[in-house]
């Protein structure tokens, strides 16, 4: 059973690193202000995530188990091994890179975030400890709520949230 929960927040740990390198890279490449604070805020966030996972995968393999997202937030590094010099090859990066409009960065952002969205959700329902609970859902609503904030962005850059004053699309209304 550890060694699932190893493997999982190994696969957890490697998808925020991804995330943080893509966040950084898009605040550099968006054109819009706005949308550069956005993803330097997401960066921000996915580094503390990189750090409670790193903590907790850290934890689980000494035998200790899980610790609390606040316990394993207090810790200076994201991990031991820090992140890395050079990121590996970054899918959503390449993705990015081949269009480098706004729209692009944030559709790749929001699918990328639904993922995360998923693969949370399912560890939360597979989750047997309080402790393993409280710190997933933590995880899951922060990546709900980066969601929450890229749909927002997205619709700002259609411009198309509305038809004859009336919204015709919420984030507010979370797909399940």
């Amino acid at each position: 059973m550890a060694e699932r929960i190893i493997e999982e927040l190994t696969i957890a740990y490697s998808t925020e690193i991804s995330g943080y390198f893509f966040y950084t890279t898009a605040a550099v490449m968006v054109g819009d202000d706005k949308g550069k604070n956005i993803f330097a805020h997401l960066a921000k966030e996915e580094l503390d995530h990189i750090r409670v996972i790193g903590r907790i995968s850290e934890s689980v393999k000494s035998g200790a188990g899980w610790i609390g997202y606040e316990e394993a937030l207090k810790e200076d590094a994201p991990s031991k091994r820090g992140l890395p010099i050079f990121h590996a090859e970054n899918e959503l990066i390449k993705r990015l890179e081949k269009n480098q409009t706004d729209l692009n960065a944030v559709t790749i952002a929001i699918e990328n975030e639904e993922r995360a969205v998923e693969f949370y959700s399912r560890l939360l329902k597979e989750a047997q400890k309080p402790v393993e609970k409280v710190v997933l859902t933590k995880l899951l609503e922060m990546e709900k709520g980066h969601l929450k904030i890229l749909r927002w962005e997205s619709e700002s850059l259609l411009k198309n949230g509305f038809w004859c004053g009336e919204m015709e699309y919420t984030v507010e209304k979370e797909r399940e």
